[in-house]
């Protein structure tokens, strides 16, 4: 039986116009705000997709160029595909002082060349006097691999990487080493861009170190989006399901053949995959949409007649036959994304993610849960572009409910998880920022965006300011990513114990801060995520403001820090999941994070002390029971077995060393 599909987030935006209007330079909002930037020795644009971070490191690289002495703008994307959007470019009709202009031999995106060529290229670019190159990834990385590559010809190097989410400190990213080792032995300047607002998944894209040294803009979804001529509404949601999505009806039940739409099939290797091979997948999908007509030799388009008897092109992106992919990648980036009757959907498997252009597209659905979240947010930029065809947009994940055996119950429970988590974290980037302030007086009025909180501290030091102004998303990002939080969170732990995991993340994420400046952050971190939670609603009443936080109706005058504190910020998103799944499936996924082994350090338990003693005392002499029903009681107990078999190593060891 299939479950209700529905939206965990649901945004209305003004479409008043403003990311799209350009100045008199040809600027859009976004870009002007990269180009007060452009004396910076290293930059950070974060940005959503078709926000124009292309353009924005082409102003900012001309400059640099012209006007700031440097030799050479290199520009590296993560493949070929997406460097035509550093092609050639005229920016002086719209009044900019220089236009974009990459020689045929300098972009390294075009052509059929091998690695070798490709590295040559890059070799003799760099000690000839060319100005601008545009490669992949790859090739920057096996040229710097390359011994005759002198790291020193990178001084005086504006360094441009695109999606730079693909870099990690990782042991096995070269690309990262690449760069931490150019950054420390040259005076090469860095452009980064990543139309994702999260550091990676599990690895971190810098160390603290070189992060340091970054300069940042962000512009958030909120502000592109907002922004927009057309585009009104997008929805985020999941469809829950028992089975297979495709003999069930669930694919059926969320997709409209008459939107233009774009399938992503699940992986091999995951729980909704039907196990017969990704083309027999196809086959049946293209069962969904109606009966097979033909295929168009020379552009691989293939026609289905819908159940209206209307005739749709699909474009199947899972063959990867080589002669089939360039056929439809080619009529894809020269047909159907200038015309809008040039495809009407779209199934893929590893494309049609990131850089993939296609304004026409008005729905986005995934099928299986993708693990990296950074990849759903690229997922979801596909059908965010501004275009006059629609004014709502809509990304569906279509992910089995807990069904079967302990094994399977366990792996749903952990995808349904990490998609609540997908959601929250997209509420973040989708919802206006605010500017968090301390309360002193009644009487201070709020200005925009501005909101006052009783208790909240003024930031102590300047570093701190700075954290505020600059690293409050990436520490939100972190922070609902956590697996020892989602698991709190899920058993309904707030207060003091999460005030001790959220300054654990902050001292994991920024390093060297003292107690009083982890402790001021925490508190303007847990005020964000509160804000910008979707249960999180501010109405009116007369002259006064009321807020409802985690079902608390609150004057928001009389807003404080201490209720911020008892907020679970998971929480709107279990209770409207688990109204859809049905009581005894959503049972079963507590059972399972309350039954998952509770990681837990010295820290995290000695954190737990005050409470234990504060239960003791409250149950006259009573320990917290392991066996307990309470979800806080067992925590507890939790703490306590662990400190006692801590206390015994530890005394253990003191006798051995004694003897």
């Amino acid at each position: 039986m299939n479950s209700e599909t529905l939206n965990i987030i649901d945004v209305k935006y003004e479409k008043n116009g403003e990311s799209t209007k350009i100045d008199n330079f040809g600027m859009r909002e976004m870009q002007c705000r990269v180009f007060e930037k452009r004396a910076s020795n290293h930059l950070l644009i974060k940005a959503p997709p078709a926000s124009g971070k292309s353009r924005a490191l082409m102003f900012i690289g001309l400059d640099k160029l012209i006007h700031q002495g440097k030799k050479k703008v290199i520009v590296a994307v993560p493949e070929k595909s997406i460097g035509s959007s550093f092609g050639n470019t005229n920016l002086v009709d719209n009044g900019f002082f220089a236009n974009w202009e990459v020689e045929d031999r300098n972009n390294l995106c075009l052509g059929t060349g091998d690695d070798k060529s490709k590295v040559k290229s890059f070799v003799r670019f760099m000690q000839d006097d060319s100005k601008i190159l545009v490669c992949t990834h790859a090739t920057l990385r096996f040229a710097f691999e390359n011994e005759e590559l002198d790291t020193e010809l990178f001084n005086d190097t504006v360094l441009a990487i695109d999606e730079f989410h693909h870099v990690s400190v990782s042991d096995n990213s070269r690309l990262g080493d690449l760069l931490h080792r150019v950054m420390n032995s040259t005076n090469v300047q860095i452009i980064a861009m990543t139309g994702s607002y999260f550091r990676g998944d599990a690895v971190p894209i810098l160390t603290p170190e070189d992060e340091t040294e970054f300069d940042k803009v962000t512009y958030t979804y909120y502000e592109q989006l907002n922004g927009y001529t057309y585009l009104e509404t997008l929805g985020i949601g999941y469809h829950f399901y028992t089975g297979s999505y495709l003999d069930d009806g669930a694919l059926s039940a969320v997709l409209d053949p008459s939107k233009k739409t774009i399938i992503h099939i699940p992986n091999v290797n995951s729980k909704e995959s039907t196990q017969v091979g990704k083309h027999e997948e196809v086959e049946q999908i293209y069962g969904h949409i109606g009966e097979w007509q033909s295929q168009d030799s020379e552009t691989g388009i293939e026609y289905i007649l819908d159940g209206n008897g209307i005739t749709r092109k699909v474009a199947n992106l899972v063959d990867d036959d080589p002669l089939h992919r360039a056929r439809i990648t080619k009529y894809l980036s020269e047909v159907a994304r200038e015309d809008i009757d040039g495809v009407d959907i779209i199934v893929a498997l590893g494309m049609a993610k990131e850089g993939f252009d296609w304004p026409w597209c008005e729905q986005a659905l995934t099928i299986g849960y993708r693990a990296s979240l950074t990849e759903i947010v690229q997922i979801i930029g596909r059908c965010t572009r501004d275009s006059y065809n629609k004014s709502h947009a809509q990304f569906t994940n279509l992910i089995v409910q807990p069904n079967g055996t302990t094994e399977d119950v366990q792996v749903s429970v952990n995808n349904m998880l990490k998609a609540i988590t997908a959601s929250l974290l997209m509420e973040q980037v989708l919802a206006p920022n605010f500017t968090f302030k301390p309360r002193v007086s009644p009487d201070q009025k709020a200005q925009a965006g501005e909101v006052f909180v009783k208790g909240l501290k003024n930031p102590p030091t300047e570093r701190v300011k700075q954290i505020l102004a600059t690293e409050l998303e990436d520490l939100t990002a972190a922070v609902l990513q956590d697996t020892q939080i989602q698991r709190a969170a899920a058993n309904g732990h707030s207060g003091e114990y999460m005030k001790h995991l959220q300054s654990k993340i902050i001292r994991e994420k920024l390093p060297g801060l003292s107690d009083e400046e982890v402790e001021v952050t925490r508190q303007y971190l847990a005020s964000n995520l509160a804000f910008k939670s979707a249960g999180t609603k501010v109405t009116e009443e007369g002259d006064k403001k009321f807020i409802t936080l985690a079902n608390s109706f609150v004057n928001l005058d009389d807003l404080s820090i201490d209720l911020i504190d008892s907020i679970n910020p998971f929480q709107h998103a279990f209770e409207v999941i688990s109204k859809k799944v049905g009581a005894d499936v959503f049972r079963v996924i507590q059972d399972t994070i309350a039954g998952s082994r509770i990681d837990m350090s010295d820290e995290d338990a000695l954190a737990l002390v005050p409470q234990i003693k504060a239960f003791v005392i409250a149950h006259n002499g009573k320990y917290p029971a392991l066996n307990a029903t309470d979800k806080n009681e067992k925590l507890l107990a939790n703490a306590q077995a662990y400190l006692t078999r801590r206390y015994t190593v530890w005394q253990q060891e003191k006798e051995r060393n004694n003897a």
